[in-house]
């Protein structure tokens, strides 16, 4: 112990007051202790202050190399030379668990990162099918003021008596976004079991992988299945409308409602339901839409949303000559709108997951921030118990001495 710490100052003054008692009639073996305690307080205080790197570092030399460049290897101990720190294993253990919270929040600063890049990316595909939206309810408005006199015979803009629904169910292929999917799911849920209650036969189309294995598991009747996906394109919403498309035809449901999570905000979302088909036509004709935008201010994101007036019905001169009849017209239009539609509806829900995953990324952040401080003052008391500690035990030793 003497060779890596100093004698202590209450140790030296008893050893002096000893010397001091005997000074008057020394004797041989006086002297010799003397010598002794000086000695060895020289050698303890030489090795403490030593530049040689044995009392701060676990290198271990061969035989032989300490004496083959002295300079070389002294200028390399100073380098790696350390504060020895003596700590129990509590306050080791919280140093590590720090460690691992503050990765922690790295990934999850990270996450949010990428989640705020692909909005960017969703909103950008629903403003890119905006135009074709728009052509298409100026040209269905137009074509039903033309034949507004006549009385439409059109499937999918009959009514029928509702004895089956088809319910679309839209959720997320992945987790880690919060009440997302759990929110949706307890919807679709409860509406199941409403239209159960009122005597009507229901099945399911689901859209997303974590509501396919909630429904799959229940034993719920399910039509068809999809993936949702991190960027819908028109060849999936294509696929979709045209099982919605075959069902309803066929007749073998009466009514199709689709169940989506509205975008509100990046911290606010709502789950929806509506009538996909039959359609209504003053429905098409009079729906506005709106778009939205993510923005960032210092260091912050946020939405802008805009809503866009209904575009003006087409005008059809009254000579205008179809070369098909407008109905017929109107019956091939309907399909292209079904699936504009419910492409825009996977983009809106894409985006409500992507937000949701934000604000679920961002509350980790922060909780993670709040542990790392709480446990760094955990390991800041520990410390300096262990610290205190020692100071006890070389006081009561001192004391024990004198």
């Amino acid at each position: 112990g003497l060779s890596r710490y100093p004698p202590h100052p209450a140790i030296t003054r008893i050893l002096l007051s000893r010397l001091q008692h005997h000074n008057q009639h020394p004797t041989p073996a006086t002297m010799k202790f003397a010598a002794t305690i000086v000695a060895t307080g020289l050698l303890a205080t030489a090795s403490a202050f030593s530049p040689s790197s044995a009392g701060f570092t676990t290198q271990t030399y061969n035989v032989g190399e300490r004496t083959v460049g002295p300079m070389q290897q002294q200028g390399t101990a100073h380098s790696q030379r350390r504060a020895t720190i003596v700590m129990d294993g509590k306050a080791n253990a919280i140093r590590d668990r720090i460690t691992t919270v503050k990765n922690t929040k790295k990934i999850t600063m990270a996450m949010k990162l990428v989640a705020a890049a692909k909005v960017r990316r969703a909103q950008d595909a629903v403003l890119a099918t905006r135009p074709f939206s728009e052509t298409l309810q100026s040209v269905f408005g137009g074509l039903i003021g033309r034949v507004s006199g006549e009385a439409l015979d059109l499937p999918l803009l009959t009514q029928r008596e509702v004895n089956k629904v088809t319910l679309v169910v839209i959720t997320g292929d992945r987790g880690l976004c919060g009440g997302y999917n759990s929110f949706m799911i307890k919807k679709a849920e409860a509406r199941f079991q409403e239209l159960k209650a009122q005597g009507i036969e229901c099945d399911m189309v689901l859209i997303g992988k974590k509501g396919i294995k909630y429904f799959e598991r229940r034993n719920y009747p399910i039509r068809k299945t999809f993936e949702t996906g991190q960027n819908p394109d028109s060849k999936q919403a294509l696929a979709i409308s045209e099982e919605i498309l075959n069902t309803f035809l066929a007749g073998e449901s009466d009514a199709i409602e689709l169940l989506y999570t509205k975008f509100v905000s990046l911290i606010n979302s709502a789950p929806s339901a509506r009538t996909l088909v039959p359609f209504s036509a003053s429905e098409i004709t009079q729906k506005g839409d709106e778009v939205f935008s993510l923005t960032s201010s210092g260091g912050k994101f946020g939405v802008e949303r805009e809503e866009l007036d209904v575009a003006e019905p087409q005008e059809f001169p009254n000579d205008m000559i179809f070369e098909q009849d407008p109905v017929q017209i109107i019956n091939a239009i309907l399909p292209l709108y079904l699936n504009g539609q419910i492409l825009r509806t996977l983009q809106e829900s894409v985006a409500s997951e992507l937000a949701a995953r934000m604000q679920s990324m961002q509350a980790a952040s922060d909780n993670a921030g709040d542990l790392a401080k709480k446990l760094s003052q955990q390991y800041n008391r520990a410390r300096q118990a262990s610290v205190t500690a020692e100071i006890l035990e070389i006081v009561a030793g001192a004391a024990a001495l004198e």
